[in-house]
């Protein structure tokens, strides 16, 4: 049975960047799942930043915005740590990507559902990394509270799941949940 960790936090709150050293604290060889299309300029540098930090060869790269859950029975047998980067995009596009718009929360909660028991199924280390849309202003519209609503819920699924939680705010982790990986930062010692 695998180990799932939850990394949460706002925009630029340093995440991705906690979640890819927890990562290569944990395992050798690891895996990176993207799940983001470029869809313009912006996109694609915000892609390629986040290229240029795996760039030490230990890692594979995926890219992986729909039907995620499939990677897991693709990973080379060396894997021992995946960093699956982002639930909130993966969420947005199952609840809004190449399919129908109805029932979109139902849809979205499934994916993730089936992506979290995958990454369970699979013998080793699954750090997600998700953002924390709820903390913001209320959205003006009904898709944005829509969207808002199912982020949250996605959240409190994997954190359940979790066997530890971290919440990123200006560059820095705070324990939530667990704590016994090396890169906790609550760490006690008993003396």
């Amino acid at each position: 049975m695998g180990k799932l960790i939850l990394v949460s936090g706002g925009v630029r709150s340093g995440k991705s960047a906690f979640a890819e050293k927890y990562c290569l604290n944990a395992a050798k060889n690891c895996a990176y799942i993207a799940t983001a299309e470029i869809t313009d300029e912006e996109m694609a540098e915000r892609v390629r930043l986040h290229r240029a930090r795996r760039r030490n060869g230990r890692w594979s790269n995926f890219e992986a915005p729909y039907e995620a859950e499939k990677i897991f029975q693709e990973l080379p047998h060396e894997v021992g740590a995946v960093l699956f980067d982002c639930i909130t995009v993966y969420l947005a596009n199952a609840m809004y990507g190449r399919t129908t718009k109805e029932d979109t929360i139902t849809r979205g909660l499934a994916a993730v559902k089936k992506l979290a028991a995958a990454a369970l199924e699979w013998d080793g280390l699954t750090v997600f990394v998700s953002d924390e849309v709820g903390c913001g202003v209320v959205p003006p519209t009904p898709v944005g509270r829509e969207y808002r609503d199912a982020s949250g819920w996605a959240n409190q699924h994997l954190a359940a799941l979790a066997a530890e939680v971290y919440y990123c705010t200006a560059g820095l982790a705070v324990e939530i949940k667990g704590g016994a990986h090396p890169l906790s930062p609550a760490k006690t010692v008993k003396e």
